[in-house]
């Protein structure tokens, strides 16, 4: 018997040690794709940067809260607190409750200065991969993990956001990778710690949470799912109602549903009116349909055989249901919410329908799935923002050299007024104003008189702005190619 033990023992050490092995490969695999990723996530970024193609709204504003929170002071933004009337110590958490921001502030003790955040947000974006990989490995296998994977890394939600400055959707992504895989893996609490911590992200959170709520009360876990739809729902209102005029915001500030209502309750009952008009709202407009249809498609629209889809739910209604027409479209960063959460449920639609199919060992069927997803994922490239880094273009802006010397000219310590896509240029030195037509009276200015650029309604806006400063006594230091620089003496 001692003999037929130690024999067991042996082969399991022997089963424990070759899967460990397997598992070591498979990391350093998943950890090339991640860091291929994460790579081109910041290429994009950065070359947006140096080229002085990103923008300060929404990249200075980022950069100026998180700057702050780096030297151990409130994350006050002023370019946004002048910008709504409101001061140059208005904090963050009023425009949009993000106090995650705060864990970035490690990246600028390395480096002062907005690529910390592009790179962070590479990172981040690319760290949900390992967990997408454990999640489909689990459920489908290893080769359509990997499949499954890539299909991420090349989707076009977290390509638009990764190409559009920064914001806190960057979190997103990995916590609700972190919060699907570890519940599938049987780790609740972890999953549940990663769930709260999206209500730090935004103050809209609330919504994924309580659609992960609906998600578990149809998986059987009726309490937990109500006790999270309660307490996301809770979020929300909290947050909305107390938290954001606490800080100085007012709960107005994003009310995008003006057509339903003029607050919470108007717009509900609005929608109670008229049951039929507000099941059709969602696809009254043709961005809506084709987003909406964007959003499943990479799937090959399994996800919507899973209740895992329900998560998402309530965000992508926030979006629809809106007046604000940059929400329903596919060119900016508010698809990256709900990304992970719709692949993650085509994963799992595809082992329901292979289970009604009674084939659910069908190693075919699974393979052929994910191929198709990563397909899918690869015809979406040349459509969206991955597309720019196999076209030489992409890196060459003519007139760069010219917004360089533009910046030379301003000095250190300064406040500045700064057209949209100069400030990030200027943020980590310089206190940056955005540059428009009422003016704040800041000591220097950079206009770009030769296109049109936010929130100017036209280009003759700008060249009046900058005629009347000279008339006012502003003195021009420097012109060329379309960039002016004046100053105050």
């Amino acid at each position: 018997m001692t003999g037929d033990t130690e024999a067991v023992r042996a082969g399991a050490r022997t089963a424990l040690s070759s899967w460990r092995n397997r598992l070591s490969g498979h990391r350093g695999r998943v950890g090339v794709i991640a860091l291929a990723a994460a790579v081109a996530y910041a290429v994009l970024g950065l070359v947006k940067l140096g080229n002085f193609r990103a923008t300060t709204f929404d990249l200075v504003i980022v950069d100026q809260a998180v700057r702050n929170y780096a030297s151990f002071r409130p994350p006050y933004i002023p370019v946004l607190g002048m910008f709504h009337g409101r001061g140059m110590e208005y904090l963050q958490l009023a425009d949009h409750f993000s106090p995650i921001y705060a864990l970035l502030a490690p990246f600028y003790w390395i480096h002062d200065g907005p690529a910390s955040l592009i790179v962070a947000q590479a990172l981040l974006f690319a760290g949900a991969i390992p967990f997408i990989w454990m999640f489909t490995r689990r459920v489908l296998g290893v080769a359509p993990a990997y499949l499954v994977s890539v299909a991420y890394a090349l989707s076009w939600p977290i390509a638009q956001a990764a190409a559009f400055d920064a914001h806190e959707v960057m979190f997103v992504p990995m916590l609700t990778a972190i919060m699907i895989e570890r519940y599938q893996a049987g780790r609740t609490r972890v999953a549940f710690a990663a769930m709260l911590a999206l209500l730090l992200v935004k103050e809209d959170m609330g919504l994924m949470v309580a659609g992960v709520g609906l998600c578990l009360f149809f998986m059987g876990e009726r309490w937990r799912g109500v006790l999270c739809a309660v307490f996301g729902l809770g979020a929300v209102l909290l947050i909305r109602g107390l938290v954001t005029s606490t800080f100085g915001g007012e709960s107005k500030d994003f009310w995008a549903y003006n057509h339903l209502g003029p607050d919470l309750p108007g717009a509900v009952l609005g929608l109670l009116r008229d049951p039929i008009a507000a099941i059709l709202l969602p696809f009254s407009e043709e961005a809506k349909v084709d987003t909406l249809f964007l959003l499943v498609w990479p799937t090959l629209l399994l996800c919507l055989l899973s209740p895992l889809s329900l998560a998402a739910l309530p965000h992508v209604l926030e979006r629809m249901l809106s007046d604000r027409a940059q929400w329903w479209q596919a060119d900016f960063q508010y698809s990256a919410f709900t990304a992970v959460i719709l692949l993650c449920a085509g994963v799992d639609g595809l082992a329901r329908l292979l289970r009604r199919l009674e084939r659910p060992d069908s190693r075919q069927l699974k393979l052929a799935w994910a191929a198709a997803v990563c397909a899918v994922a690869l015809t979406l490239v040349p459509r969206f923002a991955l597309d720019q880094l196999y076209h030489p273009a992409f890196y060459k802006e003519p007139k760069a050299a010219a917004a360089e010397e533009a910046v030379s000219k301003v000095p250190s310590g300064v406040t500045v007024e700064a057209v949209n896509s100069i400030g990030p240029a200027l943020t980590s030195r310089t206190t940056v104003l955005l540059w428009r037509r009422e003016g704040y009276g800041a000591p220097w200015v950079v206009a770009d008189v030769s296109r049109w650029e936010f929130p100017f309604g036209s280009l003759d806006d700008q060249l009046a702005r900058v005629n009347e400063l000279q008339g006012q006594g502003y003195v021009k230091v420097f012109e060329r190619d379309g960039y002016v620089v004046l100053h105050r003496p």
